[in-house]
């Protein structure tokens, strides 16, 4: 099933398999996902008139806001791109306008797009490369026999494979003897046998041309400039005449030969102009803009100091939320079905400090909940990316088999719980600290334990951390 035909509960059964717990916002999301699939079966007079509900995420750092975004965009196949608001106030706001949101979301479009294509060509991009390779290796094709198939010749060896290595008897024959020693040592190379031997091939060299410099808020144009100069340099007439890009030969090993010119191949196969155009109707259509947060741009103006700015970044924010026409390299963008997921911890703030127009345009708004000690233990267990599996895997490519137990798990989350209340509360991020401060010293001496097996359990965990979380003045520098 492809993800955009997710129903909602399995969307949410996805976002389960990354995020602990905050049901009431995942539930959210994967509403306005299946929304999206549902505009598309709507009758095209209507389809336009149906706009995205955006929605804004109310909950303290590190419960899952920024994840829950970025999982729905990798599950929905969509270009997704994430900004802070508070850089756009005061000098933020002077270095860079809004909209560099919406090109960010192209550019996340046309890689996403490219992406795709490129798996597509894999295949045909690597039988290119192999008939390079072979050609670089001295088995020629057509009418030339190739350097080691006359050396063969002159030495009186055969040069096309028997029955037994070209498919067993009875198997298929080269249709004559000039492929012969080719089609085998295409064999040899897809069984990986010539790998380590070395080889002399072309490649096009990609100098990276300097950025012009430019005032700030001027990137984009100087982004522009820098893509001119690289299309000029593709451009096959300039090149004809001992311009643009050049190709220089290097010794490298088979395999790596093999990817360079794979990737080379690929690159020259994709139609471009039809990634643009899929990457624009991807960026208007299912783009996935997530404002970070939103509530340092909170707050009224008062006609002085950083309240001036915070309200121009939100008159700003404005028509690029409800809907408007941005102008990018790519081409024009409409914004009007871009879904927007704005979150805060509206510590200090309210949501309703936002300019009344800016809180109009997210009608959707979900509390997400504190993490408890008993979220924390999940989080460290159930995800597919767990800390407790990564230190695992990361550890284990040393030879050193960690394994812990339920009562260490049980004990890391009790610490960072109560490190969380004493001090401020960043959630699920007090969990990255406490397991490394934990693990510091297998990790620091991992070579040396190389074969060992290390059982991490409460009494372990008590050992290496308790002294540091029970001295308050220590665990405000360490945890």
């Amino acid at each position: 099933m492809k993800p955009q035909d997710l129903a909602p509960k399995e969307i949410v059964a996805e976002l389960d398999r990354y995020v602990v717990g905050q049901a009431k916002a995942k539930r959210a999301v994967a509403i306005a996902l299946r929304n999206r699939w549902r505009r598309q079966k709507v009758s095209p007079d209507l389809k336009d008139e149906i706009l995205p509900k955006n929605i804004i995420m109310i909950g303290p750092t590190g419960v899952g806001k920024t994840e829950i975004a970025r999982r729905l965009a990798r599950l929905a196949g969509a270009p997704f791109v994430k900004v802070e608001a508070s850089k756009f106030t005061e000098v933020g706001y002077v270095g860079r306008d809004v909209d560099g949101m919406v090109r960010d979301l192209v550019e996340a479009a046309v890689k996403l797009v490219k992406e795709e294509e490129l798996e597509k060509l894999r295949e045909r991009a690597r039988e290119a490369a192999e008939e390079k390779v072979l050609d670089a290796l001295g088995y020629g094709s057509g009418f030339g026999l190739g350097l080691r198939s006359v050396l063969g010749r002159a030495q009186g060896q055969p040069d096309e494979a028997g029955p037994e290595k070209e498919g067993g008897a009875g198997g298929p024959h080269p249709p004559g003897g000039r492929t012969g020693g080719r089609e085998k040592a295409r064999a040899q190379l897809r069984a990986g046998t010539l790998d380590d031997d070395t080889v002399e091939v072309e490649l096009t060299e990609r100098p990276s041309a300097p950025m012009p410099f430019m005032a700030p808020g001027m990137e984009d144009m100087a982004q522009g400039l820098q893509d001119m100069m690289q299309s000029i340099g593709n451009n096959p007439i300039v090149s004809m005449l001992g311009g643009g890009q050049k190709k220089r030969k290097r010794k490298v090993k088979v395999k790596e030969a093999l990817e360079l010119l794979a990737q080379e191949e690929a690159a020259r196969m994709v139609d471009m102009e039809r990634v643009t155009r899929e990457a624009l109707d991807r960026a208007q259509n299912a783009g996935i803009v997530f404002i970070d947060e939103i509530d340092k741009i909170a707050g009224r103006d008062a006609g002085h100091g950083p309240d001036v700015s915070r309200g121009g970044v939100q008159r700003d924010l404005l028509p690029i939320v409800e809907g408007s026409n941005v102008n990018t390299k790519y081409g024009m963008v409409k914004t009007d079905h871009v879904l927007f997921i704005a979150a805060g911890a509206f510590h200090a703030v309210k949501v309703s400090d936002l300019i009344p127009e800016l809180q109009g345009r997210f009608p959707i708004r979900v509390e997400l909940d504190a993490l408890t000690r008993e979220d924390l233990v999940r989080i460290l267990k159930e995800p597919r990316n767990s800390l407790v599996r990564q230190y695992t895997a990361l550890l284990a490519t040393e030879g050193v088999d960690v394994q812990f137990r339920d009562d260490a798990v049980e004990e890391v989350a009790r610490i960072a719980a109560e490190v969380n209340e004493r001090m401020e509360n960043i959630g699920a991020r007090r969990l990255h600290t406490v397991m490394e401060r934990l693990l510091d010293g297998i990790s620091f001496d991992a070579n040396e334990l190389r074969g060992q097996r290390i059982v991490v359990d409460a009494a372990y965990v008590k050992a290496r951390l308790e002294g540091i979380a029970s001295d308050e003045d220590l665990s405000r520098y360490i945890l």
